[in-house]
């Protein structure tokens, strides 16, 4: 039960923070009209209203993206439901990715369909401008590859034993 009150504090933070900054981009970008540079070369803040998903895909479509959001939100509570915390791993993924998408629906809801988009990194140009709940979402899928490339592995380890098992028995 503490995993699941940890994980929720844990997404609440997600989607406060990614809120904060994004009010504090529109604040402090929306006037200046140009990137504002963090890190040189790196890093800089950019004000963008996207309403698509990434890299601006179904543009405009902003009822299909809160429609996808609400079932990806459904299946990953079903994900956090089932492995629970057990599986460490996907708890937390899954826990990143819920509060990231929560963070972006809550931008398509009460926005006019625009989620505030403010990251830009400098070294790749064509990567979209990101906020803090596409970070956790990218986090979160991350952490669910690593997992499912994990669980692979160690299949496939345990077929090849089993394998050299049968191979020894005849």
């Amino acid at each position: 039960m503490i995993s699941y009150i940890l994980a929720l504090i844990v997404a609440g933070g997600i989607i406060s923070i990614d809120q904060y900054t994004k009010a504090l981009a529109v604040e402090r970008l929306a006037d200046s009209g140009n990137a504002q540079p963090f890190i040189k070369g790196i890093l800089e803040f950019s004000l963008i209203k996207n309403t698509g998903g990434a890299w601006g895909i179904l543009h405009d479509n902003t009822w299909i993206l809160i429609s996808v959001t609400l079932v990806v939100t459904v299946v990953i509570v079903a994900l956090l439901l089932k492995y629970g915390p057990g599986n460490k791993l996907v708890f937390w993924a899954a826990t990143f990715v819920l509060g990231g998408g929560i963070g972006n629906m809550i931008d398509r809801i009460f926005k006019n369909g625009a989620v505030v988009d403010f990251l830009h990194f400098e070294f790749w140009k064509t990567f979209p401008t990101f906020n803090i709940a596409d970070c956790a979402i990218v986090v979160g899928a991350a952490l669910m590859v690593l997992y499912f490339m994990l669980d692979s592995i160690k299949e496939y380890k345990k077929r090849k034993i089993v394998k050299k098992d049968d191979n020894e028995d005849n």
